[in-house]
């Protein structure tokens, strides 16, 4: 089933200078970015993607540090992007996450852990439109799309 997916390159992607090899495994996975931008999260704007922590010890570091830099936001579409994303990207600790992985090859942090993703389906419908309208979102076709599927 084509599902849509976020994912937010977090700071610690921009500053270490990641972004184009995170962004290539994306699309050699076969996902289709269908929007994309760089900005600097508000602290509303990191509140309201956490929103689901905010009871949790490190909420307020999750929230200044998604804040502290510029991060990059994309949607990506395929079938079963949702989960397809979560194995591309590994386990959220860093430390604990499989070679071969986005986090397992690049991060040792249970917090500065690259990137967000979207865990389902209602979060990727809560999350996105923090980030994009849906102007913003282009519907397109490449043309190597049939043999992805």
């Amino acid at each position: 089933m084509i599902e849509r997916e976020l994912i937010i390159l977090k700071p610690d992607t921009i500053c270490r200078g990641l972004i184009g090899e995170i962004i290539s495994r994306i699309e050699r996975k076969g996902l289709k970015i269908i929007a994309m931008k760089m900005l600097k999260l508000t602290i509303e704007q990191a509140k309201k993607l956490y929103e689901a922590h905010k009871s949790k010890a490190f909420y307020d570091e999750l929230v200044n540090y998604m804040s502290s830099a510029p991060v990059i936001a994309i949607i990506v579409e395929g079938d079963d992007a949702i989960s397809v994303v979560r194995n591309l990207i590994g386990l959220t600790d860093g430390k604990k996450a499989s070679p071969g992985s986005i986090r397992g090859d690049f991060s040792v942090s249970n917090s500065k852990n690259l990137v967000h993703a979207s865990d389902s389906k209602e979060a990727f419908e809560k999350e996105a439109c923090i980030f994009f309208s849906n102007e913003e979102i282009i519907e397109y076709k490449l043309p190597y799309e049939d043999f992805l599927n």
